[in-house]
């Protein structure tokens, strides 16, 4: 117990690292049984675990690794012509993002994306998410930087493909993987410290690995209507999540 103390940051206990090991785990499990959403959970749980200033770094870095894992699992089913456009925009977004020094209101941010989100579910996705996948980059990966959970908006541009489950979760690991390793290799570059995190980071990282490997069961179990349902279920109340904790801190 006091050698796995000694690997974690100053303050953040054992009872808090099961913790965020818990959320990790979750949060990937959610992402692969219902295509999204795990990303926001996880963020929601780290952010009243976690100092402010590791917040959106650590969980970038995590979010990558949990990506990643589910790609690597489910790769042959990935749409791969999604991918060229949306680099382009994300090296552009995160670039722009790393420069910015002025924070933007995150109750506005939170607010906007949500009512995109609800929009984009009750009607038919926008054309443009699929003929500018490099807008879709930029943009998600510009408010990535500030937001961090922006897999909800990615999930529009991929519901655009209107791809089977199995793909539809691919193709989206696939773009967060590439999204979330620039984020951190800009955030590295700005020069946070993620070796003072390394313990947490790998044991988040193994922990949501487990839960894609579990989320990727119950995956195999549904159907692609019962899929889209959830999808669409998901999408709703996590936008309507974000409006209303956007609301609430804009008022209070």
């Amino acid at each position: 117990m006091e050698t796995l103390t000694a690997l974690l940051p100053e303050g953040f206990g054992v009872l808090l690292f099961a913790g965020v090991l818990a959320a990790s785990f979750l949060g990937s499990f959610i992402t692969v049984a219902f295509g999204i959403g795990g990303g926001a959970f996880l963020l929601a749980v780290l952010a009243s675990l976690m100092p402010p200033a590791a917040l959106i770094p650590v969980h970038g870095v995590v979010q990558f690794g949990s990506n990643a894992g589910r790609f690597a699992m489910l790769w042959r089913q990935t749409a791969w012509t999604a991918l060229p456009g949306f680099t382009l925009g994300s090296l552009i977004g995160a670039g722009v993002g790393g420069l910015v020094v002025v924070d933007l209101p995150p109750e506005a941010v939170q607010i906007g994306v949500g009512l995109f989100i609800i929009w984009s579910v009750l009607s038919k996705p926008p054309e443009w998410l699929k003929r500018w996948p490099w807008l879709t980059g930029g943009i998600s990966s510009f408010l990535t930087m500030f937001f961090g959970a922006t897999g909800v908006f990615v999930a529009n541009y991929t519901k655009s493909l209107k791809l089977p489950r199995h793909a539809h979760v691919a193709t989206h690991a696939a773009l967060m993987t590439v999204q979330h390793l620039l984020k951190v290799l800009v955030f590295g570059l700005l020069g946070f410290a993620f070796g003072d995190w390394a313990a947490v980071i790998v044991g988040m990282i193994v922990a949501g690995l487990a839960g894609t490997w579990t989320g990727k069961l119950a995956l195999n179990r549904i159907t692609d209507m019962n899929f889209r349902r959830a999808l669409d279920a998901v999408l709703l109340l996590i936008a309507l999540r974000l409006v209303w904790q956007g609301l609430r801190d804009l008022w209070g």
